[in-house]
């Protein structure tokens, strides 16, 4: 797997997993790859320095903790946004998901992106038979449930 930092024309900042280097080019030129904050499917490459196991620069050991809470944040919002993305653009179909995305995925159903609820196992089972599925993230936090 291949780590790269990208960005968008909005200048949100992400990071992408792609199996091999040539697949976020043939990604990004299908319009594939997408920021995970505004949706904007134009994606560049940032400069990255390379992963170097025990590579540590004296006194950054340890992340500061306004840069942690700002990181969490940043993932927070961009969870929040991918649930949003998904309630509004999705089939919501309850409790039938297992049942739907299967026969998505056999032909038997109108191909199309679905939601809904599943038991675990009947995610495995979805896996085991090669059926892409995903967790949806959680809602987020109401401010009146939080200390």
């Amino acid at each position: 797997m291949i780590r790269y930092a990208l960005a968008c024309d909005q200048a949100h900042e992400f990071e992408g997993w792609f199996a091999r280097a040539a697949d976020f080019d043939a990604q990004a030129a299908s319009g594939l790859v997408e920021c995970p904050l505004c949706g904007s499917r134009t994606v560049r490459k940032q400069i990255m320095a390379p992963a170097l196991a025990g590579a540590r620069k004296r006194g950054q050991d340890t992340i500061s903790a306004g840069a942690a809470d700002g990181r969490r944040q940043v993932m927070m919002e961009a969870m929040a946004h991918v649930r949003r993305h998904v309630e509004d653009n999705f089939d919501y179909v309850g409790d039938a998901f297992a049942r739907e995305a299967r026969a998505i995925h056999e032909g038997k159903s109108e191909d199309r992106g679905i939601y809904g609820e599943a038991t675990p196992a009947e995610v495995k089972g979805l896996v085991e038979d090669g059926v892409p599925v995903a967790a949806l993230p959680p809602e987020p936090a109401k401010k009146s449930d939080l200390n």
